[in-house]
């Protein structure tokens, strides 16, 4: 299988980098990395998600989604 990084983008300070695996019945798996710092202080925080898409867009949306929320969530605790 094959992972496939799409567009990573900035938020404040995290990197935030939607991917997508094609498994093996054909369908888009979603997972999403959180990156914060630099050097021996980076933090990666990686999510893999249950749901399938039937198209590799899907399933960058969703992750992208995802990773919006946390932001939101972090920030509101914050």
């Amino acid at each position: 299988m094959h992972t496939t990084l799409e567009q990573a983008f900035l938020v404040g300070k995290y990197l935030v980098s939607p991917l997508t695996r094609l498994n093996e019945a054909g369908r888009y798996i979603a997972s999403l990395s959180i990156r914060s710092g630099s050097g021996r202080g980076t933090h990666d925080r990686v999510f893999r998600f249950v749901p399938e898409f039937s198209t590799r867009e899907g399933a960058v949306q969703y992750a992208i989604d995802q990773g919006h929320e946390w932001l939101r969530e972090r920030h509101a605790y914050a």
